[in-house]
């Protein structure tokens, strides 16, 4: 279970000006996704929603509030006066050479992320990208769970046949096209079972028909795959501008405001899969998000929705 408590995010900018100025992201937003569910974050470009998934990732540390994951801490808020700087030297003075040379490219929760540009090594052929994933969480197990090498390269051939990618495994992602990419993308982060698939805008960057074919892909793997390390459903939190992609993947919408992003609303989405776009039901709740938005950009609410 992810619990997010009052989570907020201050950037100091300089301005046009040379001069610094605040900018807030992300505005006390809190938040409960059970196991096993895929929800969507939608919203306006700079309404903080790829902060906010970076600060569930661990990748930023929240100026207010905390994230937990199962129970655990994701990352302490930043210290935001003299007197909190001074306590959290002082906790962390020994612990930091030990986290920097031990623990550096451990995951400290079990996630997954998938970006927009793929994120995939260039100078490695699509086998060794999963393969890499596979050793680096192998690298945190001990014991007789812990996998051998050719065990690993047989693991990362099952998911690459997962995505339909067996035949271009020793390929270079130079080789293969934006889809194909996206979907050893995908395969990678299957490949090590988490708990957890953050994905930020992970489709935008393909044609609308490709489009659709990875977002029934993305349904089909997960239903495949069952389950994530800890024998729970994998949970998917999906940040996306667009409408219809957040309503067909979906469980749950949650609508950030325009920035700084706070929960406009959280729209479930109760429609039993497998689904078809046109769907009445789908249908009518796209409408009733867009007319949100419209109202967020005109002040004006449509009444006819």
């Amino acid at each position: 279970m992810i619990e997010a408590k009052s989570i907020g995010k201050f950037f100091s900018v300089i301005n046009e000006k040379g001069l610094a100025e605040g900018l807030t992201a992300v505005l006390n937003v809190s938040l409960t996704i059970p196991d096993g569910k895929i929800v969507s974050i939608l919203g306006p470009s700079g309404c903080g929603k790829s902060t906010f998934l970076e600060i569930l990732a661990g990748l930023q540390a929240p100026t207010d509030g905390t994230i937990h994951i199962d129970g655990k801490l994701v990352l302490e808020p930043l210290p935001a006066t003299r007197k909190e700087q001074i306590a959290y030297r002082r906790r962390y003075r020994f612990i930091s050479p030990l986290a920097n040379g031990v623990f550096r490219d451990h995951p400290k929760h079990d996630i997954a992320m998938i970006f927009q540009d793929y994120a995939v090594f260039p100078w490695m052929t699509a086998l060794q990208n999963v393969v890499f994933a596979l050793k680096l969480r192998n690298a945190d197990k001990t014991g007789p769970a812990k996998l051998k090498k050719r065990e690993i390269e047989e693991k990362a051939l099952v998911y690459l046949r997962k995505v339909d990618l067996a035949a271009s495994a020793h390929k270079y992602p130079s080789q293969l096209s934006g889809g194909m990419r996206q979907r050893l993308a995908l395969a990678r982060a299957l490949s090590v079972e988490p708990k957890i698939i953050l994905m930020d805008e992970p489709f935008a960057a393909v044609d609308a028909l490709t489009r659709e074919k990875l977002q029934d892909e993305l349904l089909r793997l997960l239903d495949e795959t069952g389950t994530g390390g800890n024998g729970a459903p994998i949970t998917v939190i999906l940040v996306t501008h667009d409408t219809q992609e957040a309503v067909y993947l979906s469980d749950e919408v949650i609508i950030f405001s325009p920035g700084p992003g706070t929960i406009r609303n959280r729209i479930p989405v109760e429609v039993k899969r497998p689904r078809a776009r046109t769907d009445a039901e789908l249908v009518e709740i796209q409408e009733r998000i867009l007319a949100m938005f419209e109202y967020d950009i005109n002040q004006e609410a449509d009444y006819s929705i």
